[in-house]
């Protein structure tokens, strides 16, 4: 064991009380100062090995060795009290508390029973100072953007003592300076010798900032490798155990005359009166993809849960299909062949206690082809639901298996087979390939664009830029509520034009193509 490295996981086995293998005699090697990634398809085991090193779970089977001790890790607590922090993909701040409350929540310096605010706020100070984190420590959390919460979210471990920084999916919301932002702040870290484990499914960004990478497949590790010696074609072909093409032929479009989609003036407000969509209008023809770029929580969700039916307070109008929706139920607009892939898969995409045979068929089984007059044909479900398994490529036991047991990626694919299933006209995909792995993402993408291809009008929005850009026919950037930009010539659009609108920083007053008429 050379003198550099600090931790040592040795032929880990984690086995799942339903019999998943999520770890299989995996073994990870960290060095004092070095930015280590971990990469694998969803389910590869990626967040069980870390959950292992974070306290989370106890494995089956392998040892930790610290800084050369052979340790055990029973509970986060204990992680952290030994150095090891992580940052996890969903923030674990209180949004009503100060960045200075959050940064010594549970450590806070005290003045008898009461805790020492103006300590407090020196000591969140001082170690935002020390690590060149330029942020407002009185300010509430519920009032900074994205990439600040993530500071603070790094600030909070680095003040327990985080001498390695575990970080998961640590860019997937964060704009392109955000995400430059977060890795100079990194490359500091580095240079103070901590170490840091970066969690991504983004090649280019491993590429850009690791040293070295882990890489996992079904449960194993494929090997660390130098990150310089390895392209990204190599990465996600030991990722995925087959060449994976990461470029997309988009074929010449052939827009219908019709207007599938038709918002005019759409305005939303919020459960707390506060404008979410402001005044906005646009139209989708069929056979076009529109891509919605921006933060979130510009109003994306609101306009999209809006256009399904999900919310019917709104200014404004909606035509699907030429048909004004404010008064059509959520199946009525279904049933005008609107899909819908929502953007958080566990509450409003699955059923997870429903098996993936109810969870495919929840929005047909009205349908003549599976429903008979008394009853649902069994017979006809169980063919069209292993049919669908296979070509969506479903890692699981069997159709009667429960979406809850599956992984996020494997989710995903159940979620999307189910609306792309039902022959849609319209598409809306809300982060449709958000944490999930290449060979997925790869798939659903494809799948966009052959459904462009037959005519179909889709909408997508995305937090992931690349595609957003290899996608998208026409693009808009969503800030505030109102479209901040509009580009109906995606090609000559650069990464940094994008991000200067989603930050706001830019702003178009006149927006031209937006609508048709």
């Amino acid at each position: 064991m050379d003198n550099q490295t600090v931790l040592q996981m040795n032929h880990i086995m984690k086995i799942y009380g339903n019999g998943v293998v999520a770890n299989e005699d995996v073994s990870l090697e960290l060095r004092k100062g070095e930015i280590h990634a971990l990469l694998g398809e969803n389910g590869a085991g990626k967040s069980t090995l870390m959950k292992v090193l974070f306290g989370l779970e106890a494995p089956d089977q392998g040892d930790i060795i610290l800084n050369g001790q052979k340790t055990t890790i029973k509970s986060p607590q204990e992680a952290i009290s030994k150095g090891i922090g992580m940052v996890h993909q969903h923030f674990m701040l209180v949004p009503s508390l100060t960045v200075a409350q959050n940064i010594i929540l549970g450590v806070a310096p005290k003045k008898g029973l009461f805790i020492d605010m103006d300590k407090a706020v020196k000591a969140a100070r001082d170690i935002a100072e020390e690590y060149n984190f330029d942020l407002d420590v009185n300010q509430r959390v519920e009032e900074i953007p994205v990439g600040i919460k993530q500071k603070v979210e790094i600030l909070k471990a680095l003040y327990r003592g985080a001498e390695i920084l575990i970080l998961d999916e640590p860019t997937a919301v964060l704009t392109p300076q955000e995400t430059d932002e977060l890795f100079v702040q990194l490359m500091k870290l580095k240079d103070k010798g901590h170490t840091i484990i970066f969690i991504s499914h983004k090649l280019d960004e491993i590429k850009k900032i690791c040293d070295r990478a882990t890489i996992m497949r079904n449960g194993r590790s494929m090997g660390t490798y130098e990150v310089k010696d390895i392209t990204t074609q190599e990465m996600s072909r030991l990722m995925v155990g087959r060449e994976v093409s990461l470029t997309f032929d988009k074929n010449e479009q052939h827009l219908t005359d019709d207007i599938f989609v038709k918002v005019r003036n759409l305005t939303v407000h919020n459960s707390q009166g506060v404008l979410k969509v402001d005044d906005l209008s646009f139209d989708v023809k069929g056979g076009e993809i529109l891509g919605i770029a921006g933060v979130e929580g510009n109003g994306q969700s609101e306009l999209i849960d809006t256009l399904t039916g999900l919310n019917k307070k709104y200014k404004g109008e909606i035509k699907i299909k030429g048909e004004d929706i404010a008064n059509t139920s959520i199946e009525g607009i279904r049933a005008l062949k609107l899909a819908h892939i929502p953007e958080d898969r566990m509450t409003s995409g699955c059923a997870g206690n429903l098996s993936i045979q109810e969870n495919m068929f929840s929005n047909q089984y009205k349908d003549t082809a599976y429903s008979g007059r008394l009853f649902l044909k069994k017979k006809a479900i169980e063919k069209r639901s292993d049919e669908l398994i296979r070509e969506y490529m479903v890692k699981c036991k069997s159709r009667k298996q429960n979406v809850g047991m599956l992984s996020g990626g494997n989710i995903q694919k159940v979620i999307v087979a189910r609306e792309f299933s039902t022959g849609p006209d319209i598409i809306i995909a809300n982060q449709p390939t958000r944490g999930i792995d290449v060979g997925a993402a790869a798939f659903i993408r494809k799948r966009l664009l052959e459904f462009r291809d037959a005519g179909c009008a889709v909408i997508l929005i995305s937090a992931d830029l690349t595609e957003i850009f290899s996608l998208s026919d026409r693009l808009a950037v969503m800030y505030k509520g109102k479209f901040a930009g509009f580009f109906t010539d995606v090609e000559k659009v650069t990464e940094e034009e994008l991000g200067q609108h989603m930050l706001g920083i830019k702003h178009d007053d006149v927006l031209e193509g937006v609508t048709y008429e």
